[in-house]
């Protein structure tokens, strides 16, 4: 049989998630700060490849398609992804790790992430990757941010719980696979789905919305994006971290930890434990 079934999956990820939690501090960053990167740059070439479409529900749909790059590298060159390690709920109920641990590998690769992020969106904006189509790629990027810094919280929330549930999904598939082909297989569509939808990646909006402050500072794409009608007045530190990356983190770990970790363990693995007592 080429897949594990998916309480096999479930099974396997309760090893997986006490080795993530065991790793190093160092190794733990150093490898979010990597899958920060990778979604980084995903987003990037999506922003690219859809930036020079005049029609934007056909943008919209090759952005979505080129997206999953990001998550294919996070997975399989092997780097810690926060929102993927929503799953370390499944672990934690089997009471394999402490919440202790659950809670440092998430702060941990959270904040590995948000610089790997970082990282990405300086080397996009500040090697002029953005002046492509005449600048336009450059107003794009910051209409991204301006339109992510303000959506409502409660928007911003259930995005954020749509988009995890996606992308827990795409990575509980990923599992069922043993050959590349089927992880690569498996990952596309859920992720093409949550970019395609709009829904709200915490890590993801960690490049976008950086890239468009730091885009803000550059005078040629401020006026350009202030012609095109763009609100730069929306594309702020604060509305970057409270309107827009409080609500979608939250979202996140409910979409993720709760609607597909504690799901899956309820399914497949609690009776398992209950049994052991």
């Amino acid at each position: 049989m080429n897949l594990f079934a998916p309480a096999e999956i479930a099974k396997n990820y309760v090893a997986v998630g006490k080795a993530k939690v065991k790793m190093s501090v160092g190794r733990m960053f150093l490898l979010a700060v990597l899958a920060g990167a990778f979604i980084g740059l995903g987003g990037a070439a999506a922003a690219t490849a859809s930036g020079a479409i005049p029609q934007a529900s056909v943008g919209k749909l090759v952005g979505a398609v080129i997206f999953p790059g990001g998550l294919t590298m996070v997975l399989l060159a092997g780097s810690e992804l926060f929102t993927g390690n929503s799953l370390l709920v499944i672990p934690l109920l089997m009471k394999e790790i402490t919440p202790a641990e659950m809670l440092k590998n998430w702060g941990v690769v959270y904040t590995g992430n948000m610089a790997g992020g970082f990282l990405a969106a300086a080397g996009v904006v500040f090697s002029h990757q953005i002046s492509l189509f005449d600048g336009q790629l450059a107003v794009s990027v910051l209409s991204t941010a301006a339109a992510k810094c303000t959506i409502s919280f409660g928007d911003a929330l259930i995005r954020g719980i749509l988009c995890n549930f996606l992308v827990c999904i795409a990575v509980w598939i990923s599992f069922a696979a043993k050959d590349v082909t089927g992880k690569i297989a498996g990952i596309f569509f859920p992720i093409m789905i949550f970019v395609l939808c709009g829904f709200e990646h915490s890590v993801a909006n960690m490049y976008y919305i950086a890239a468009g402050l730091f885009a803000k500072g550059v005078p040629v794409y401020a006026r350009a994006a202030e012609a095109a009608g763009v609100d730069l007045g929306a594309i702020t530190w604060g509305n970057f971290l409270g309107a827009n990356l409080l609500p979608v983190t939250i979202g996140n770990v409910i979409g993720g930890a709760v609607c597909v970790g504690c799901a899956y363990w309820f399914v497949y693995l609690r009776s398992a434990r209950r049994q052991e007592k």
